[in-house]
Order: structure tokens, then sequence, then C-alpha cells
């Protein structure tokens, strides 16, 4: 069984069975009887079904926010934005579903040439807790609207948010076409290494993102993956530092930096740093956050201030675990910050600024760009050319200037390096799970009559 407790009151919530072995091989079995007729469904009524899906979602927003805040902390309202988004998500690839179309090519006058995308089969989803709902709708949308069957597991760190969505989902769907299963990294070990899977889809931390295309590298599955980030942000000398101090507090400290593009080390231009870090430490003072999902987590980022400290980090506010019940941990601010540092070179994914003073911008962008990780960063800048230098030399899949979130919708990134593979949103998602095949349609010689 997996037991949940509430990170803010330290109360049990509940507790969620972990699926069989036998339960596991039982879905995949079923997905796989089903995808055949799923793919031969017509495009329009599997873009309904999924449609059906969304409203069902939307009638059952309240729900799905209270199960998120009693499971991870998340703060109801942005839980139930995180659903809404996730509802719209839905709806978004219902509309592309049907519209998703392959090529005809110019051949021969009397033949014909296709280009032609097709479902790729079973996928298997891995989803994560900090954003559940809306994470999950992206990939069971895309995959289903394009005639895929899935198998889901969401993180067992929010089972029952998983399991609530799932059995909406499932119900206006035909049987084995979607199945949620629930268990630790052991039961996703299971789905990812199966030879019955066609893709793994995965958001959430690295090392089970490269364990994924290990499993995937003998079993031929394809694999789609956004992984951990490291994402840095960049001061340059000619911005507001108390503006950039509240756009460091935001990507910092936004759902208590539990977000897979949150600010994770930050460069400061030495012109501004004395006021940039009194602002951000302001910042950190003033906010009231939300507690990390679990006492696991909050050792592993108290573990990283810890080391940061050790090795010559100065602790400016926050840094300490509070006392009382739940997985509380306070905004904190770094200084003095090195590179080889934890909290510099790992995701900490927790309300931690650490911070580098650096002598230039060149220094600055350079440092930030050293990395093994590659899934977004940030530049605050006045200077057209560094914004021009900065988006163009930074090996992130997305780069922001002036704003730490935001952006049009609709956009789909490539993370680099350890951060994953794959569009994982976007229409480009359609993409990434149907394969192309490719037909000629010419003309046979008929026979001739015999007398």
């Amino acid at each position: 069984m997996i037991a949940i407790v509430d990170p803010d009151t330290g109360e049990p919530v509940g507790a969620m069975p972990v699926a069989s072995t036998s339960e596991v091989g039982e879905a995949l079995d079923s997905a796989r009887r089903a995808q055949s007729r799923w793919a031969r469904t017509p495009a329009a009524e599997r873009a309904a079904a999924v449609r059906a899906g969304a409203a069902l979602v939307r009638e059952r927003a309240d729900d799905l926010a209270e199960l998120n805040k009693a499971e991870t902390g998340r703060p109801v309202g942005e839980a139930r934005e995180g659903v809404l988004a996730g509802a719209a998500t839905l709806e978004q690839y219902a509309e592309l579903g049907p519209v998703h179309r392959g090529k005809t090519l110019l051949g021969a006058f009397d033949a014909i040439d296709m280009m032609v995308p097709e479902p790729r089969g079973v996928v298997v989803a891995l989803t994560p807790w900090n954003d559940p709902v809306a994470v999950s709708c992206g990939l069971l949308g895309a995959a289903l609207v394009t005639g895929n069957t899935v198998v889901h597991k969401p993180s067992e760190r929010a089972p029952h948010t998983g399991d609530l969505l799932g059995r909406l989902l499932e119900s206006v769907l035909p049987q084995g076409v979607l199945r949620t299963l629930h268990g630790d990294g052991s039961v996703g070990a299971l789905l990812a290494g199966s030879s019955e899977v066609d893709v793994v889809a995965h958001v959430g931390g690295t090392a089970t993102g490269r364990s994924i295309a290990a499993a995937a590298a003998v079993t031929g599955a394809k694999t789609i993956l956004e992984n951990g980030g490291n994402d840095p942000l960049v001061v340059d000398a000619d911005v507001d530092p108390v503006w950039a101090a509240e756009q460091a507090a935001l990507g910092a400290f936004a759902n208590s930096g539990q977000i897979c593009v949150a600010v994770e080390r930050i460069y400061v231009h030495e012109a501004v740093a004395e006021p940039f870090l009194a602002a951000l430490c302001a910042e950190a003072s003033n906010r009231s956050l939300a507690p990390l999902v679990d006492r696991r987590h909050r050792d592993h980022v108290h573990a990283h201030v810890a080391d940061a400290a050790r090795n010559g980090a100065e602790i400016l506010t926050g840094g300490e675990i509070p006392g009382g019940p739940g997985a509380h941990y306070p905004a904190t601010v770094l200084a003095g910050c090195e590179p080889s540092m934890r909290v510099m070179n790992e995701e900490t994914f927790g309300p931690v600024a650490p911070v580098r003073v650096v002598p230039g911008f060149e220094r600055g962008l350079a440092e930030a760009a050293q990395d093994a990780h590659g899934l977004a960063a940030t530049v605050l800048t006045a200077n057209s050319a560094h914004a021009q230098q900065a988006w163009r030399v930074l090996p992130a899949g997305t780069v922001k200037v002036n704003a730490v979130f935001g952006g049009a919708p609709g956009g789909a990134a490539h993370p680099r390096g350890l951060s994953g593979n794959a569009y994982g949103y976007g229409p480009e998602l359609l993409d990434e799970l149907t394969q192309t095949k490719v037909v000629h349609l010419g003309q046979a010689i008929e026979r001739k009559a015999t007398s």
C-alpha cells in the first residue's frame, strides 16, 4: 500500500494499493488488444471521447483540487488552476487530433504518394506530482486522440488525484483504451521495461528518466522525456535590481520551488549585486510558502542548503527546518555560491535561491551555459545585443528574456542533455506519438483475358 500524509498537517490522507506484477501484465495485454480497434475508430469519435473527458474534469475540478492539496500541499486555488489547465489541454488535443495530417508527394502522374501518420501503439505515461492533472492531461490527451492506448501510472506522491482523473477519463472510453495503475518506482520500471510497450512518456526526475532510456534501448520503445532541470537566471547590470529580484523570487519560490522550470541558480552582475540581494531577501522574508510535498523531499532540499553552507556559502535568510508538523521549509537565499556546490549543479526543486556574483554579463552567461541539464533558462537585460547572444548560446530547450514565466500558447521545445528529449507538449506532441508511413499507390497492369 502507498500511504499518503498531508504535508501541511502531518495527518494521514489515505492509502492506495500497489499494482502487482500480474496486474501490470494484464493492463498491458488489455491495452494491446484494444489498440487496433481504437486506431480504427474515426478520429472525430476519438476526439469526442476526449472532449467528454475534459467536461468531466471540469465538473470535478474542486474535488481534484482538494485531493491535490491534501496529497502535495499545493494551495487549493493553484491546484484548481492546474486542473482547469488540464481540462483545457484535453480540449485542445480534441480539436487538434482530427486535423493532424500527413502529406501528399509529387510522384508519377499515374500514381499517388502519401506520408501518413499512424499511432505508435501502447503508450506508458509516467507522470509527476507537482502538477499532476495538467501534465497528465497533456500526455493522455495527445496519445488518445492519435489512436494510441495508454497505461498511466501517476506519481506515488499523488495517487488519489491520479486515480480520480483516471476514473473520469476511463468512463468515457472503450474498455482497455486507458488504464490507471498505482505504485512506486518498481511498478514504473515494470511498465517501462516491458516489450509490450511502444512509447514511454515520462515527466519527472533525471535519474528515473535515465533508467527509462536504458530500458528503452533494450526494448526499442520510443521515449518522450521531460526530466529535471537546473535552470539558470542571468541578471545584467542595466536592469532595475528590485524588479530583477521580484522576477528571481517568482522563479525560485513559486509553488515552493517545485516547478520543473523553476529558477535553480542565479548569476548577478556585480554592479547590481548588493541591491539585488537586499531586495531578494526582502521578497523571501515576506513570502508564506506552502509545504514541500513530503519530509523526504524536504530532507533533499535541506541537504543542498547544508552542503552550500559547509562549503562557504552564506545563508542570508531561511535555511532552517522549522519545528511542528508537516514538511514546511522557508524561502531561502544563499550568497557566495560556487559552481562546485550541489545547489548550483544539481536540481534542488525547492524554495532556494542560490546567488553567484559575477564580474560581467559574459561570465554569467558562460557559467549559466556550463551545465549538463538543458530544460530552460532566463536572462534579464535591457541590452538587445546581450538578449540575442543569450538565446543563441544557452543550451536549453526554452530561453526566456525578461520574464521567468510566460510565453505564447502552443510552444513546444526539445529539452537538452540530462533534461530529456522530444516534444512533450504543444501540437508537435502529436507528431511524437505517431509514426509516419510512406505509401505509393501505383497502377497495376491488368491481366489480359484469354479466349
